[in-house]
């Protein structure tokens, strides 16, 4: 089950300069100036061995002010619906705004955790005004100062205990996840798939409430399908939408084992649809991208050609993907995903013999040695393939320390080339031997 936590709050407080510091990353613009975040920020943090997705809801600026508030409004109530743990983070600096309380007003009335956090707590003068916070009525207060970090290793450390135990999965089916942006024809495909209105299908994004779990079983392929057009309801605030979806497709992408990520052909691969691959990417989750309403588009003898190569170009460096053209309205080549995404399962679930592993490579390596460091040459003596839910190589050397990253992506590439990983993101360890 996937453990996400919010990060919520009103602009300015210092929400994205926390998602940096949890993932890792330097990902979300941070700026002074209020209202910076528009995208969603979305990615995988690991804290004493949990690993968990953290959300930046942001803050969208609209020109008038009610629609600044209601946007947050907005994202708050879905944070909440979504969320496993809610950080409510406010300023030290300021202490609490009209804004700070009518959001503390709503998390109140949840059902879920919520974390006080006085952010921009730099100095222990300013840790005596971090009681102030009290007033929200939400229990403790967690201060911290994002920017250096201090007091963040508390915080998780509380956070985590209220992460449910992971739960196997009772199934032993693949799961697919189709997932894409609002209103690229998911549930259509479904439809289209089990040959039924399965279900409610309207040309207006938002209309699929929950994800939806489908038993597929017809043609000799057998799975689970997960509709993630998870979406409550229309609205015009288009960002909170996209956000929404966002939330609903990290829970089934973390549940899945095969990710099909549907484009639309005449929008083309968009910021949102890279992040969601690169994510299904870092969950070592097998992926195939289905380009949607491809009869829409002109064609001529090069035009799949050229999409295929701008879309490797967005996702690189991981490219050895399938890449399947359809129509789901005109019926075309919907099967072709299914079968691609079962060739995929296959490729994600399979072990080669360490005996055939080392037959194929070792010639490679002798032909192509990493290169020497400081003199030192290494040795690499022999390759296994170790056990997981996707495929993890170790290869035993003298110096693994000064093998580099070009390398690496060689002897990746030639596992691809000779064994066939096509949609499956491949580990490789480099162990002392």
């Amino acid at each position: 089950m996937s453990n996400i936590v919010a990060i919520v709050g009103r602009p300015n407080v210092g929400k994205s300069t926390l998602y940096n510091r949890l993932t890792e990353s330097r990902k979300a613009i941070v700026d002074d100036l209020s209202g910076v975040t528009r995208d969603r920020h979305y990615g995988l943090a690991e804290w004493t061995n949990r690993t968990f997705t953290v959300v930046d809801t942001g803050g969208y600026v609209a020109n008038s002010e009610d629609l600044f508030e209601t946007a947050i409004r907005e994202q708050v109530l879905i944070a909440i619906e979504e969320a496993t743990v809610i950080l409510f983070i406010a300023d030290v600096t300021t202490g609490p705004t009209d804004l700070d309380d009518s959001i503390a007003d709503m998390l109140r009335r949840s059902n879920k955790p919520v974390f006080v956090v006085a952010n921009k707590v730099d100095n222990n003068q300013l840790l005596s005004e971090t009681h102030i916070f009290y007033s929200f009525g939400l229990g403790d207060i967690y201060p911290i100062s994002s920017m250096t970090g201090s007091g963040t290793g508390e915080l998780l450390d509380e956070v985590v205990k209220h992460f449910p135990e992971d739960v196997p999965e009772g199934s032993n089916l693949p799961k697919y996840a189709i997932v894409g942006r609002p209103n690229v024809g998911k549930s259509s495909l479904i439809n289209a798939l089990t040959g039924q209105d399965r279900n409610i299908v309207t040309p207006i994004a938002g209309t699929t409430r929950d994800s939806i779990h489908i038993h597929y079983n017809q043609y000799g392929h057998e799975f689970m399908l997960i509709d993630t057009a998870g979406l409550r309801k229309k609205t015009k605030v288009k960002e909170n939408i996209e956000f929404y979806s966002v939330m609903r497709t990290i829970k089934a992408l973390e549940e899945a084992d095969v990710t099909i990520l549907m484009i639309d052909a005449v929008e083309g691969i968009e910021s949102q649809d890279i992040n969601i691959f690169h994510l299904a990417e870092k969950n070592k989750k097998g992926v195939v991208i289905l380009v949607n309403k491809w009869d829409m588009i002109e064609k001529n003898h090069k035009t799949t050609k050229v999409f295929e190569e701008q879309i490797k170009q967005k996702i690189s460096p991981f490219t050895d993907v399938p890449i399947v053209f359809t129509s789901v309205t005109e019926k075309q080549r919907i099967f072709k995903a299914i079968e691609a995404a079962s060739k995929v399962y296959e490729n994600k679930t399979k072990k080669i013999p360490t005996s055939k592993v080392n037959e194929v490579m070792l010639p490679i390596i002798e032909s192509y040695p990493p290169p020497s460091l400081k003199g030192k040459y290494v040795k690499i003596k022999y390759i296994t393939q170790l056990n997981g839910s996707s495929p993890i190589f170790a290869f035993f050397c003298n110096l693994p320390q000064y093998i580099k990253e070009p390398y690496k992506r060689f002897l990746e590439n030639k596992l691809r080339e000779h064994f066939d990983f096509s949609g499956v993101p491949i580990q490789i360890y480099f162990r002392q031997k």
